[in-house]
């Protein structure tokens, strides 16, 4: 059974979203404060992070930088911030999703769900074996979640790692914001929600200096990335 942490100073949000996990089987954890959120998670047996960013003792923020040093895990933060620098330093930071407050517990409950099942098959819980895909310069370790640009090591999300199996395994093909997010986040696109943009960015600020370098913008249709 997988276990949900849900780390959030507010004892409604964190009694609400209990609910909703527990009612779909998931073990679920609380903290009220960072401190207590890196307790919990130093235990291990963690499957997934639900996590604020404004919480006493220590912010969301510093939470995600210190588990990613030991920790994979999904994390999908869930903040009353709304703005694309926030979302960015969330996903510079590892974070996999992004949810604005207040959010459908209904919502949230899909989220974990698609997030967890990108995982589990990221591991590699089918037993498969390890695959790379290369392009250009680029070799994609898709068992590892690596990308490599010649020789450097370029660390990504299971989201950044999605979506870039999707560009390297189909060069010169365009993708629209859509079959992008179904694909990367296992989800039904959400019009209104700009983290597919956001994702995009970080992405490509990883890859190169140059934003076009290789994921190329198609006016008014969506992005491909070149062969």
């Amino acid at each position: 059974m997988d276990k949900i942490l849900i780390a959030d100073d507010e004892a409604e949000i964190r009694s609400l979203l209990k609910l909703y996990l527990e009612n779909e089987g998931y073990a679920v954890a609380e903290a009220g404060d960072g401190k207590q959120a890196l307790e919990i998670l130093a235990g291990g047996d963690v499957s997934l992070c639900l996590l604020d960013v404004m919480m006493p003792e220590i912010d969301g923020f510093h939470v995600l930088k210190e588990m990613r040093k030991t920790s994979n895990i999904p994390v999908i933060i869930i903040s009353a911030k709304d703005t694309d620098p926030d979302k960015i330093i969330g996903l510079d930071l590892g974070a996999d999703d992004y949810m604005i407050k207040p959010f459908n517990p209904l919502e949230a409950v899909a989220r974990v769900r698609s997030n967890l099942r990108r995982y589990h098959a990221l591991k590699g819980d089918n037993n498969s074996k390890q695959e790379e895909v290369s392009l250009l310069d680029l070799k994609l370790d898709k068992d590892a979640c690596i990308l490599y640009r010649g020789d450097t090591k370029i660390e990504l999300t299971s989201t950044e790692l999605k979506m870039m199996e999707l560009f390297m395994e189909n060069p010169g093909k365009v993708f629209t914001k859509e079959k992008i997010y179904e694909y990367a986040w296992g989800d039904t696109y959400v019009v209104a929600d700009n983290n597919i943009m956001v994702a995009i960015s970080k992405l490509r600020s990883k890859l190169d200096e140059d934003p076009s370098a290789y994921i190329k913008t198609v006016r008014g249709l969506g992005y491909r990335m070149e062969k």
